[in-house]
This record gives structure tokens, sequence and C-alpha cells, in this order.
């Protein structure tokens, strides 16, 4: 087994016996041994009770972040035309048709965000089994299938999260960096909690939300309080 290191030692001492902890104390102990040498994000992880097999117990959506996520996100479009122009103009930083589909199927996939016109869809389709386990298939139920692709664009540079439940039921997405003030962070980590919670499934039973985690890229996790959690 590989020895830890004496800044994870320290880490998992910190956060020994803690757990269930209010959104403000659980962030204050992410923050203060999130020790990499570079800006850690702040991961949450969403325990649901849901099993994403059943499509009527699906959980898919999208959130912006009131204080943005802090990445820079790459967006790639399919568009051609005056479409493909306002990508480009929009801040896009890969655009194209048949030329974008080559490229792709060549293992080029550096971008985190792919937004297409409706029309573009069949060709797009091409590409289901490279970026669908990636979770990057444009989607008209996240907004990534659109002839607003001005709008679109905007909404990925600025602080807009897609989720979606994994097999386990579990949802997990980036909602800022450790270097946020933590009062931000709340906000945030608040705001995707809701909009999980809104998405609910009709075909959901029993308890919905059962656990919720924090964690800073490097770090380990600790649980929050659900009531500190999903309070405005």
């Amino acid at each position: 087994m590989a020895k830890l290191s004496k800044k994870k030692a320290a880490a998992r001492e910190a956060f020994a016996g803690k757990s269930n902890l209010a959104v403000e104390e659980a962030l204050a102990l992410v923050k203060a041994n999130a020790t990499a040498k570079f800006d850690e994000t702040v991961e949450i992880a969403m325990n649901l009770g849901v099993d994403p097999r059943h499509a009527d117990q699906m959980v898919r959506g999208v959130v912006t972040l009131p204080n943005g996520t802090g990445k820079d996100v790459r967006v790639a479009v399919f568009a051609r035309g005056a479409k493909a122009d306002e990508a480009k103009a929009a801040g896009a930083e890969v655009v194209g048709a048949e030329d974008l589909v080559e490229s792709i199927q060549g293992g080029n996939i550096d971008f985190d965000r792919v937004i297409a016109t409706p029309d573009m869809m069949p060709l797009v389709g091409r590409l289901g089994k490279i970026l669908g386990p990636r979770n990057l298939m444009p989607n008209p139920k996240v907004g990534t299938v659109t002839m607003d692709v001005k709008s679109a664009v905007e909404a990925a540079k600025g602080g807009e999260v897609q989720f979606k439940a994994e097999k386990a039921g579990v949802v997990h997405a980036g909602v800022g960096k450790t270097s946020f003030d933590a009062e931000k962070l709340a906000q945030n980590i608040r705001a995707f909690v809701d909009a999980v919670n809104r998405a609910k499934p009709s075909g959901a039973k029993g308890t919905y939300l059962k656990k919720v985690s924090i964690s800073s890229t490097m770090g380990p996790g600790v649980s929050l309080d659900l009531t500190s959690a999903t309070q405005a």
C-alpha cells in the first residue's frame, strides 16, 4: 500500500469523525485542507434514491451557478453558415460540420461542451459512441440542441453546469474553485442542490435526496447536513 504524504495524512486526520456538517463548516474544512499546487475544484456528489436504468427515474438537467464555476469552458458547435458565424462571434473555440465529425473521430476532443443546431443532429448522431460516454452529446432537454447558438455558447461559458445521474444514482459536478470566497461557494452549492431537487423524476420512490458530500479535487470528502444544503 502506498504511503500517504504528510499533507494527505493531515487532511485525513482533520476530516476524521466529521460528517453531516453545515455547508459553511464543511467548506471551511475543505478549503483549509486543499493544499495542491493548483487551484482545486470544489466537487459535489449527491446520492439519490433513483435507478437511472428506468426511464421514469432518470435525473438530468442544467443549472447556472450564481458565481460561475471558475473553469475556462471550451465549446464546440456543430453549425453551418450564419449560425456557424454566430457561434464563433459568441466565443466558441471549435465550429464545424463534417470536418468537425472527422476531427472528433480522429480523437480530437479538446472541448468541454458540445452544442448543435437541430439540422446538424443527424450528423452529430454518428458520434454517439464517442460523445455519449463523455456526457457531451447535445440534448434539447439541457439547451444544447438549439437555434439560439449565441445564448447557448454564452451560457456554457458563464457558469452553466449540466448534471446527469449515473448508474448508481449519483450526480456529481464541480461547483467552483477553492480560491472562491466561502459565501459564493455556499451559494453555488445550494443552487446546485436546488436544481437537482427540482429535477426529481416522476418514478422516484421513497427518499429522493439521500446524501450530499463535497470535497476538493485532491482532498477527502465530507457529508453535508441536508437541511443546511437545501436552505435558501
